[in-house]
C-alpha cells in the first residue's frame, strides 16, 4: 500500500515547482510512511489500543515507594506529550509520600504498542532524601503493562474461579468517599492473580473494570508462558523487583545517566527523562523487538 502511494506522490513531487506545494506533498509522503511503519512495528492483537500501567515498589523501603511515584509521574507526562489521556484506577499510598503500588489507564492510539516494552524492573541510584547521613541508595520498581481490553474468547473466566470482595475506597475525595464500599478486589483463584479498582463512580463499574483487568493479566501471563520467558506473573511483581533484573537504570549519583540495558541507549539528561522524555528509549526497544522477531 505504501509503495503505490509513495510512488504516486513522488511523481507529483517531480511535477511540482512551487516550494510550498513541494513541502506539503513531502509531508504527505512522510505521514504515509509513518503509518506503514506503525503497521509493521505494532502487529500484535492489542497494540493499537489503550494500555493499563501499574507500578510496584520493590526493594528499597521509602526510597522505592518514592521511586514508584516518580516513575508513575514520568509515564503520565510521557502520555501527556503524546496527547493521550490518563485515568487513575487505584493507588496504595506508602508510609511516607510515595506509593506502594498504583494502576493508571492510558487512553490513546497505539498506547499499548508503545508502552508494552516498558514492563520490567526500573532501577534508581541516588543520594537518598530519606537518609540523614546523605548515603547513596538503590531502589527498584516493577512496571507492568497490560492491554486495556482482552476478548472473552481469548481468556475465559469461569465465575467459580473468580473471588470478588468489596471495600471502602481509600483515595481522597471528600466526606462521602469512605461511606460506601465502592472499591473492588477481584482474585483469580487457580493462579492467585488479583487486581484492585477503586476510582469508578459505582461498585458495579469498578467490578466490571476489575474483571477486565483480571482477564488482561491472565492474557499477559499466557503470552509470557508461550515465549518461555516467565512462568508466574505474580513472582515478577514481587520477588524479582530487585538487583539483577533491571531493564533500565536511572543514576543521579555519582554521575547522571539513564541507560537501557537491552538496547544500550543512554542519556545524561535524567531530569528530562523523568519529565517524560522517554521516546528514544521506547523507539529503540520497539525496533530491537521487531528485529529479533524478524530473525526468529
Amino acid at each position: 500500500m505504501l509503495v503505490g502511494d509513495a510512488t504516486a506522490l513522488l511523481e507529483l513531487l517531480g511535477e511540482s515547482k512551487d516550494s510550498a506545494e513541494l513541502e506539503a506533498r513531502f509531508g504527505e509522503i512522510s505521514r504515509a510512511f509513518e503509518e506503514e511503519r506503525k503497521k509493521l512495528f505494532f502487529s500484535g492483537p492489542y497494540d493499537k489500543g489503550n494500555a493499563v500501567l501499574s507500578v510496584y515498589a520493590g526493594a528499597g523501603g521509602d526510597d522505592a515507594e518514592d521511586w514508584a511515584s516518580l516513575l508513575l509521574e514520568m509515564f503520565r507526562r510521557y502520555a501527556e506529550k503524546k496527547l493521550w489521556k490518563t485515568h487513575m484506577l487505584h493507588a496504595h499510598a506508602g508510609e511516607g509520600k510515595g506509593i506502594k503500588n498504583a494502576t493508571m489507564e492510558i487512553e490513546g492510539k497505539f498506547a499499548y504498542g508503545h508502552l508494552k516494552g516498558e514492563a520490567g524492573v526500573h532501577r534508581l541510584v541516588r543520594v537518598s532524601p530519606f537518609s540523614a547521613k546523605k548515603l547513596r541508595h538503590t531502589s527498584f520498581v516493577m512496571v507492568e503493562i497490560l492491554p486495556e481490553l482482552v476478548g472473552s474468547a481469548e481468556i475465559e473466566l469461569r465465575p467459580e474461579d473468580v473471588e470478588v470482595t468489596f471495600a471502602r475506597s481509600s483515595g481522597p475525595g471528600g466526606q462521602n468517599v469512605n461511606k460506601r464500599e465502592t472499591a473492588v478486589r477481584a482474585k483469580h483463584l487457580p493462579t492467585g492473580i488479583q487486581v484492585h479498582v477503586e476510582t469508578g463512580r459505582s461498585q458495579a463499574a469498578n467490578k466490571d473494570r476489575a474483571i477486565e483487568l483480571l482477564r488482561a493479566k491472565l492474557f499477559q501471563r499466557m503470552q509470557e508462558k508461550e515465549k518461555k520467558t516467565l512462568e508466574d506473573l505474580s513472582a515478577v511483581q514481587s520477588a524479582e523487583a530487585e538487583w539483577g533484573h533491571q531493564i533500565r537504570s536511572y543514576v543521579f549519583h555519582p554521575y547522571k545517566m539513564v541507560k537501557d540495558h537491552r538496547t544500550g541507549v543512554e542519556t545524561s539528561d535524567v531530569e528530562g527523562v523523568l519529565g517524560g522524555d522517554i521516546s528514544e528509549f521506547i523507539q529503540a526497544e520497539i525496533e530491537g523487538r521487531e528485529a529479533q522477531e524478524g530473525r526468529g
